[in-house]
């Protein structure tokens, strides 16, 4: 797999990017294993087995959290990120088209109605015509 190995020099990337890198994998191989499991459960006959690969899956998730969540607090962009998209309802497309409605990215600097905050025109009463003095 490209990913087990760096694809820059060691050098000229720093022990932070490398322990980045090693925590990537590791959230990668752990991921892989979930699926691993889960296949193999769901594909016995074997009760008992079957009840010893969900579990065995079921840590693996364990070890995922732990690694992702390693991740988030080395990396603020991607801890923003799963501040925005973790924990919602509804559709997780409509949460990025809201952030991106806004010019700015950030989902809170808006309205709450995905506004720019300077309420509806639509609502507005008509402005009366002035006429200019010559």
């Amino acid at each position: 797999m490209s990913s087990e190995t760096l694809h820059e020099d060691s050098g000229k990337l720093g022990p932070e990017v490398i322990d980045q890198h090693r925590a990537i994998v590791s959230l990668m191989e752990e991921l892989e294993a979930v699926d691993w499991y889960n296949q193999r459960a769901k594909a016995t006959g074997n009760p008992e087995l079957r009840a010893i690969l969900e579990h065995n899956r079921d840590e693996e998730k364990e070890h995922a959290a732990m690694a992702l969540e390693w991740l988030r607090r080395s990396d603020p962009t991607l801890s923003q990120h799963l501040k925005t998209f973790l924990f919602t309802q509804g559709p997780i497309t409509a949460i990025e088209a809201t952030m991106e409605g806004n010019g700015n990215g950030d989902p809170g600097s808006a309205g709450d109605d995905g506004s720019l905050g300077i309420g509806s025109l639509r609502s507005a009463k008509p402005v009366a015509k002035v006429e200019s003095a010559k």
